[in-house]
């Protein structure tokens, strides 16, 4: 069953890895292979192997054909429908999953996907389970790509959200009703935070206690989430394993007991099925109360092998169960994979049962649970810093308090109080989620003081392959039984994951990112020994903008943990919008700004530095010059031995004539960022005719509202013969200038996967 598990999850990572689809005709090797299955049990692996291929190859192709044409991208539709599981508050709204009934467009009927995630403003107050008649307009999944981000293609992908929109107030939306069946689970979702949300009033924690409740983290603020991730304890807000193991684990004892006391049920079913039974049950109700997420769907199925042990009355060793758990889970959702939740909650659950297999000398209970969580601390490391690029340093101390505390007391608290709510006692349900509230309002003070202690967190690069696999070996040997033979070593194999560094440009080389930060600009221009960054992108809300979802990932993912120099070129959203979020997470030495609004060094045309045999040069504006905002741009030119790039920022035709005018010699370049993204008002012919850019880079967003770049300013650069690229379709774009010439890594290009939709 191990070696079967392992070889179908291995089927299922090979395709994950593959820019297309195989072909289904891939079954057909499935007939050799059981026939020499049939011959020697060994070749079983071989049939697993194959049919993780083949069982994950036809589950994703049937997401896939849930396409919406091109043709049907940014027009007005009409959609029928129910809106699915909770909806989320944005900063401008709410958006939410919509299942789709029946679509419209021009009067006619359309195909679109069956399951679409919108967007709308605060005048629609969707809820869970009601349906819609709504007037949308909608596009292809497409996502931000760079080194070390999130993959949010990926994220649609592995939830069928195959099409992206927003609702449009013209005309306005109709509720049609109420729908039935699965719905009523997500409305009663709903209905019961908003009852809780009512006698919790003014409470800090109540959108924690909510979320134990029914899963939904809205409720959670900034820096309540701020805190569980800095001290390893996100897991406790989430409904997942850990929580629904509990409550099974206490529902089995408790029957058990009780089943036992009568004396005669025991005689029709003995009190450890009865104790199964009503452990999966229960297990079953909390799933429910989470929407029957991702995580507790995994947690359901090790339950249900775990319970099915003692209902078959055999005793299986841990590892087979963990195995089973794993076959099942990968038979009923193989892109479960794609999921960090996924690895995170099986290699816990492994690393449990690894060191449980000898539990050494007699410990108290306390010690015994300390050396667990040291335990988990120490085997998560190569998992964690390979998804995150960074790890909590105190996770094991405050998940040693934390865990008591939700799980023992704040869970049943909750629970309870959920469940007096379905007999109308809201009184007695009011008091015990505000004893939660004040269990909280003690534990929180200690969980952000650990949050806060000084190099609590380990960041660095994303690790390589092999480093991984040493560091996955030294575990292996450091939680390995007591007198194992060398134990000790294992610190040794786990030393490339810390010391091994990535790759940075030689003396004279200049490395160029343009990162894919959407509609905005941001740029990394990186020496032998410094770093630039030029703009930090957009600010989407208040809780997100480039600087922490792109900028701080991508420098992690790159082992690059400060600035020297950060050149704002000017202060529009898209250029500055990432820049608090760049300034509190890294160290920057210098900032240089042509935006009166950021601190920093006035930018002015003249100044220049040497960084390792590369020159850098500001060309504008110059002192005095006044004008449009955009004209005042910070104009950067960077030149090495083996090129020369320019970034114009958002200049405009009249900034770009006064550049001609006085800098024409000095503009030429290699790669030139196109000035203010390519729009119609910039790269003018005299312009273009003193840069003639051999490269020429669009920062853009997919299908932006302004239309980027102009069809005649592409018109322009074809004509001087230049290679154009752009953010949607490139993704992160980088160049490297070296001796040998320069070269162009496309990262959406060189990391295609198959869920990706085509430029």
């Amino acid at each position: 069953m191990r070696a079967a598990a392992i070889a179908f999850l291995g089927g299922i990572l090979v395709v994950q890895q593959l820019a297309a689809l195989p072909s289904l005709y891939w079954s057909l090797a499935l007939i050799p292979a059981i026939a020499l299955a049939l011959w020697h049990p060994r070749w079983l692996i071989l049939v697993f192997f194959i049919g993780g291929v083949v069982w994950v190859s036809w589950r994703a192709d049937l997401v896939l054909q849930q396409q919406l044409p091109p043709a049907l991208e940014g027009r007005d539709i009409t959609l029928e429908g129910v809106i699915a599981e909770l909806p989320s508050a944005t900063a401008y709204g709410t958006h939410f999953a919509f299942d789709v009934v029946h679509a419209v467009s021009d009067n006619a009927a359309v195909v679109v996907p069956d399951r679409v995630l919108l967007s709308a403003d605060r005048d629609l107050q969707p809820r869970a389970g009601d349906r819609w008649r709504l007037t949308v307009r909608l596009k292809r999944p497409h996502g931000l790509q760079n080194p070390g981000g999130f993959d949010y293609e990926a994220y649609l992908f592995r939830n069928h959200l195959r099409a992206t929109g927003y609702v449009r107030n013209q005309p306005a939306p109709t509720r049609l009703g109420e729908a039935t069946g699965r719905y009523r689970i997500d409305r009663w979702r709903q209905q019961l935070g908003d009852r809780m949300q009512a006698l919790m009033p003014n409470r800090a924690n109540a959108g924690l206690i909510v979320a134990l409740a029914n899963g939904d983290g809205g409720g959670v603020n900034d820096a309540q989430w701020q805190t569980l991730g800095r001290t390893g304890t996100l897991h406790l807000v989430a409904i997942s394993g850990m929580h629904i193991s509990f409550v099974a684990g206490l529902m089995f004892m408790l029957v058990r007991f009780l089943w036992s006391l009568a004396g005669t049920p025991v005689l029709r079913l003995p009190a450890p099925l009865a104790g199964a039974i009503a452990g999966l049950v229960a297990a079953c109700a909390y799933a429910a109360l989470a929407g029957f997420v991702i995580p507790t769907q995994r947690a359901l199925v090790m339950l249900a092998v775990a319970m099915a042990a003692v209902l078959l009355r055999r005793r299986v060793p841990l590892t087979q169960l963990l195995a089973a758990a794993l076959l099942l889970v990968l038979l009923f959702d193989p892109l479960a994979v794609m999921a960090p939740g996924f690895w995170l909650s099986y290699v816990a659950v492994a690393v449990i049962i690894y060191v449980m297999i000898d539990d050494g000398p007699v410990r108290s209970l306390w010690r015994k649970w300390g050396f667990l969580q040291w335990a988990i601390a120490v085997g998560m490391v190569p998992l964690t810093l390979w998804l995150f690029q960074q790890i909590s340093l105190i996770a094991p101390v405050a998940n040693l308090v934390a865990v008591p505390v939700f799980d023992l007391l704040l869970v049943p608290l909750t629970l309870f109080g959920t469940l007096l709510l379905g007999f109308g006692a809201d009184t007695l349900a009011a008091l015990l989620f505000q004893g939660g509230d004040t269990l909280l309002e003690w534990l929180w003070p200690v969980l952000n003081w650990l949050a806060n202690i000084e190099h609590s967190q380990w960041t660095q690069h994303r690790p390589s392959g092999w480093t991984l696999a040493c560091a996955v070996v030294g575990v292996l040997l450091l939680l390995a039984p007591r007198g194992w033979p060398g134990r000790a070593v294992g610190a040794v194999w786990l030393l490339p994951l810390f010391l091994i560094r990535p790759a940075t440009p030689a003396a004279g080389e200049v490395w160029f990112t343009l990162l894919d930060v959407g509609q905005g600009l941001s740029a990394l221009v990186r020496t032998e020994s410094h770093v630039l960054l030029y703009d930090t992108g957009p600010r989407w809300s208040p809780r997100s903008d480039a600087g922490r979802s792109v900028i701080v990932p991508y420098l992690r993912a790159n082992g690059i943990d400060h600035i020297d120099t950060l050149l704002m070129s000017h202060g529009d959203n898209d250029h500055a919008g990432g820049l608090s979020s760049v300034l509190k997470t890294l160290p920057v030495a210098q900032v240089l700004t042509g935006a009166p609004t950021v601190a920093g060094e006035p930018c002015r045309a003249g100044q220049q530095w040497r960084w390792d045999e590369v020159e850098f040069n500001v060309l504008n504006p110059i002192d005095g010059q006044t004008g449009k905002e955009n004209n005042m741009s910070c104009v950067l030119r960077v030149h090495g031995p083996h090129g020369t790039i320019l970034l114009p920022g958002d200049i405009e035709q009249v900034a770009e004539q006064l550049l001609v005018e006085r800098d024409g010699q000095r503009l030429a370049a290699d790669i030139l960022v196109a000035p203010h993204h390519g729009s119609r008002t910039s790269s003018s012919p005299d312009f273009l005719a003193a840069v003639h850019p051999r490269y020429v880079a669009f920062a853009v967003g997919y299908r932006n509202r302004l239309h980027h770049p102009h069809p005649l300013v592409i018109e322009r650069y074809i004509a001087l013969g230049s290679e154009l690229h752009d953010s949607p379709s490139s993704g992160a774009l980088e160049f490297r200038l070296r001796a040998s010439g320069i070269e162009v890594v496309a990262y959406r290009e060189r990391n295609r996967r198959y869920w990706q939709t085509p430029p």
